[in-house]
């Protein structure tokens, strides 16, 4: 699934006609309906989104093939993705959050601190959860230019100068 990117998530049903509660993950939110046609990754598609109003926290959407509450409400947390190439290219200070996944943390010494296993964000910013080689607990690590001043996507690295005591050293 390396060629296609999570844009949003179903949140369950919005009423009882199959309207859909849709989180959208795009940097303009109402972007998402143009990315069509988006993918679940059970191999579902859905050529066709319409918004057709905000929520709390969400967006009320139709969705072809989805007509019931019921069919919405089965596919609440389901993931759907864009096929990278239907997205916009990126300036070079930004990632999309699939191409962080995997990559090597280093420290600007060379030393692995481990390995990004998702990107997070709890409202203050993103986080990257880092996986350490000797598969101690995850380790937090702000993705701020101060803490990781180097994304080397074709090298699969990023260089890192986490704060202090982050990584237990």
């Amino acid at each position: 699934m390396s060629d296609l990117i999570c844009v949003g998530r179903l949140a369950g049903a919005f009423g009882v006609r199959g309207e859909v509660r849709l989180k959208s993950f795009c940097a303009d939110p109402e972007a998402i309906a143009d990315y069509v046609p988006l993918v679940t990754d059970q191999g579902r598609e859905f050529r066709q989104v319409v918004l057709t109003g905000q929520g709390s926290g969400a967006y009320t959407a139709r969705i072809d093939g989805i007509t019931t509450k019921e069919e919405a409400d089965a596919l609440k947390g389901v993931d759907l993705f864009a096929p990278r190439d239907r997205l916009p290219a990126l300036p070079d200070d930004e990632y999309y959050h699939a191409d962080l996944i995997g990559l090597a943390v280093h420290d600007s010494g060379g030393a692995l601190l481990g390995t990004v296993r998702a990107v997070l964000n709890h409202g203050a910013g993103d986080l990257l959860e880092v996986l350490p080689p000797n598969g101690q607990a995850t380790v937090l690590l702000p993705f701020t230019l101060a803490a990781v001043p180097t994304v080397d996507l074709a090298a699969g690295r990023i260089v890192a100068d986490p704060p202090e005591g982050l990584f237990g050293g």
